[in-house]
């Protein structure tokens, strides 16, 4: 239970996927203007990324590794991944339709997400069991959805604050990721 919750830690802060691995900073950039439009991304990379690392890890230790085709696990992964978004897209169109309004094009980026595909990758690379896969498919999304959210409300603050000419939009943007990734460096000594 210990080392569970070690992983969980590890994954939400000492090894953020978006602030520390720099994965999926796409979504974390073009999401982040609007604090709803901000948890909307974060609960759909957090569902699509649990499903996706329990279909990836079932089909790769049920059908891939048996087989010997671990080698096409990347092509395997990507398809997963796709269906598993345009599953997610169906569903906030019918559902909650300005979500999917707000979300535009970022959510079928999400098939393109890298953090969705890496931790998945993670997963098998560390030969988690099914308990740890699941825990790090929900920690590392949970992780991507704190930062995520932290960096939609320090946003929101910038844009009613004197920016200079030259540091607006994108350039604040990149300057405030840099110091939120240096703060979750911080955490690097607790584990």
């Amino acid at each position: 239970m210990g080392d569970l919750i070690l992983l969980a830690i590890s994954a939400i802060l000492v090894n953020n996927i978006l602030l520390i691995q720099y994965l999926g900073n796409c979504p974390f950039l073009g999401t982040s203007k609007k604090m709803d439009t901000a948890v909307g991304m974060a609960m759909a990379v957090v569902f699509v990324l649990a499903m996706a690392g329990i279909v990836t890890w079932i089909v790769f230790y049920v059908i891939l590794k048996p087989f010997g085709l671990e080698y096409i696990r990347t092509l395997v992964f990507i398809l997963v991944i796709a269906a598993l978004v345009q599953f997610v897209e169906l569903f906030l169109k019918k559902s909650i339709p300005a979500l999917y309004a707000g979300l535009g094009i970022f959510l079928p980026l999400i098939t393109t997400n890298c953090a969705v595909f890496g931790v998945c990758i993670i997963n098998i690379d560390n030969e988690y069991g099914f308990i740890e896969m699941l825990v790090s498919s929900i920690a590392y999304p949970l992780g991507f959805g704190l930062a995520l959210v932290l960096f939609a409300g320090l946003r929101e603050r910038i844009i009613i604050g004197r920016v200079p000419t030259p540091m607006q939009d994108v350039a604040i943007a990149l300057v405030t990721a840099g110091f939120m990734s240096l703060s979750f460096l911080g955490f690097k000594g607790m584990i």
